[in-house]
């Protein structure tokens, strides 16, 4: 690869790194401004679907044709999307961050089934390292087994998961381009919020309730969300997905320095104890020195 080459993935994956330590803050003050994070959602990837409407000729000749890999991008990133911001809004901003960082992990797993991609000395020592960074945090002796302690928790390990997933699926359909790829994950966050906003129902009488500076926000975000979905998409299908990882690790430092100074929280001994070694594994994730076999 050239030099501009390497640089552009590296810049994609920063650039998201950056907008999603700190998307929760608006879409929080959103909530606050009485627009849920379900209806803000919808509204903001909608817009990002029509900002992205120049890439729809492409998406839709190559979306059918990409079958069940079209499909798993769409409903992995959709998640991954949608229980992210979920998770950020209701919980601690770092304790959810940290579970959803648990992703080295999964792409690990994910990245052998789906690219064979082979695990070294390091993809073992990350796998425990992962591990007990979040027995660390969670273990509580008084509630047993350490599992997440409430649904915001698991919902933010669970979208870690998912992100794994989106990552190592976008990697693995080589068929599908990056406007392709870019405009399933807006689409399929949209989806998958559709749901969720039905059963609540008061999605219609929110935004006839909004004021000028909220519409401003949203119009920001749904801009925002498109160019950093491309610029992620770009870098994810340019480079290792274990390398990846380790650049979307600059969002945990992001997140921190914003959740100190935007919502006032503080971690404790233990949590940052946990955060270490989970950190140490993303870092070690960089050193998996992987054969591709992608066909």
């Amino acid at each position: 690869m050239t030099s501009k080459q390497n640089v552009l993935p590296v810049a994609g994956i920063l650039s998201g790194a950056l907008v999603w330590g700190l998307i929760w803050y608006p879409y929080r003050v959103l909530q606050e401004a009485g627009l849920s994070g379900p209806s803000a959602m919808l509204v903001t990837y909608v817009l990002a679907m029509l900002c992205s409407a120049f890439m729809l000729p492409r998406v839709w000749r190559e979306l059918p044709q990409a079958g069940w890999w079209a499909a798993g991008l769409v409903l992995s990133a959709g998640w991954a999307n949608l229980g992210y911001v979920l998770a950020m809004l209701h919980g601690e901003v770092m304790r959810v961050l940290l579970l959803f960082y648990l992703a080295p992990l999964w792409t690990i797993i994910f990245s052998y089934w789906l690219l064979g991609e082979r695990l070294n000395r390091y993809g073992y020592l990350v796998m425990l390292l992962s591990f007990s960074g979040a027995v660390t945090m969670l273990w509580e002796p008084q509630l047993g087994l350490p599992l997440p302690q409430n649904i915001s928790e698991w919902i933010g390990l669970s979208a870690g998961v998912s992100f794994a997933l989106s990552n190592v699926v976008s990697r693995r359909a080589t068929h599908l381009d990056v406007e392709a790829k870019s405009y399933s994950v807006l689409l399929g966050t949209a989806l998958l919020t559709t749901p969720l906003l039905l059963w609540q129902g008061d999605a219609p009488a929110q935004l006839l309730a909004m004021d000028a500076l909220s519409w401003l926000i949203v119009g920001l975000l749904g801009v925002v969300l498109c160019a950093t979905s491309f610029a992620v998409q770009y870098g994810v299908t340019y480079m290792l997905s274990n390398r990846a990882m380790l650049l979307f690790l600059f969002e945990l430092v992001i997140a921190a320095v914003s959740s100190y100074f935007l919502a006032h929280e503080a971690m404790q001994l233990r949590d940052w104890m946990g955060a270490l070694l989970i950190v140490s594994a993303s870092l070690l994730s960089g050193k998996l020195n992987t054969a591709e076999q992608v066909e």
